[in-house]
């Protein structure tokens, strides 16, 4: 991109040099007095104009110091005229070799004028199509937010209609049934932590941890005994607080993919512990050499998981995934919580 940038910048101005010659070349001037000038206004305009892109305009207008831009601003035209003066006097009589009457106060004023004007010309047009970009952008911007919202709205389930939902299915349970009664009201409130509760940026830890057993209660329900489930979280001192939802996918995973051998110890270790100011979790699971399972369809949440680390946590975690092909295992820390 900046090399690109840098050709662009080259080409531009290079363009703009044979535009003045050819514009500013007339009978009395001949072409190497045109290209000799015109390289001299090319030099001081492009100054200027660096100046003022890299420095005054996003350092001082835009910070809306008006009074010291327009300082800075005619500072540099006077400069580079000034300079000029006796570049000017210089390339008539050792390159033109003219003795002609030589008039420093006319050359400054012309100077002057035609570099503020290419100056004001140059910027101006830039600003009119940054101004266009940034509008371009805007409108992309509020295009891809509605249809994200429209999306997103798509896929919401009413929150009435689906407890009023759970809340019949579980009258219809019929009483004796207690293991389903007591497992639809650990999925009625998990789905009330994920609707009410997790739309904030930080979380109580202890709300986390509750999840996941809930979470852990409905897959003991799911998955057979020769699966031994372990969750660890004892060892957190005081209030500690994380992103809602941040440990889930790596659980989920865990109970996806655990093994089912007979001739072996199947099981899923889950363990959170504080050490000073870092939070560190452990996920382990064994797992059969080879499932059966679509292999494209899995680590999906454990990649949106990593990107989220990646934005709330900037190096502030530490991310380690072991697949050792018969086990796997994530051990996750948080820094500085």
């Amino acid at each position: 991109m900046k090399f690109n940038k840098v050709v662009y910048h080259i080409a531009f101005w290079l363009l703009a040099y044979l535009f003045w010659i050819f514009i500013f070349r007339n009978g009395t001037l001949v072409l190497t007095h045109a290209i000799t000038i015109q390289f001299c206004y090319l030099v001081f305009v492009s100054a200027n104009y660096y100046l003022n892109t890299l420095y005054a305009i996003p350092h001082l207008l835009n910070k809306k110091r008006y009074v010291t831009f327009g300082l800075v601003f005619l500072t540099g035209i006077f400069i580079t005229a000034l300079v000029r003066v006796p570049v000017s006097a210089w390339v008539v009589t050792h390159i033109f070799k003219m003795n002609a009457r030589f008039s420093a106060v006319s050359v400054f004023t012309d100077s002057f004028v035609n570099i503020l004007f290419w100056v004001v010309c140059i910027l101006a047009a830039q600003m009119v199509i940054e101004k266009m970009r940034s509008q371009v952008y805007i409108e992309q911007i509020e295009k891809e937010r509605a249809t994200n919202e429209l999306n997103f709205l798509r896929a919401q389930f009413n929150p009435h209609f689906l407890f009023n939902s759970i809340n019949s299915i579980y009258g219809h349970i019929d009483k004796s049934n207690k293991d389903a009664r007591d497992m639809l009201l650990v999925f009625s409130e998990m789905l009330r932590y994920q609707l009410y509760e997790c739309n904030v940026e930080q979380i109580d830890l202890n709300r986390e941890i509750n999840y996941i057993r809930n979470y852990i209660a409905i897959q003991k329900g799911r998955i057979d005994e020769m699966v031994m489930v372990n969750l660890c979280a004892d060892d957190i001192n005081g209030q500690v607080y994380v992103a809602p939802l941040l440990f889930i996918a790596f659980v989920e995973n865990a109970f996806k993919y655990v093994g089912f051998n007979e001739g072996r110890v199947n099981k899923v270790d889950i363990s959170l512990r504080q050490e000073g100011n870092n939070l560190h979790f452990r996920v382990y699971n064994t797992k059969d050499n080879f499932t059966g399972r679509d292999e494209r369809s899995s680590g999906l949440g454990i990649a949106n998981t990593k990107r989220r680390l990646e934005i709330l946590y900037p190096q502030k975690h530490r991310l380690d995934i072991t697949d050792s092909g018969d086990s796997f295992e994530i051990n996750l820390v948080l820094l500085n919580i």
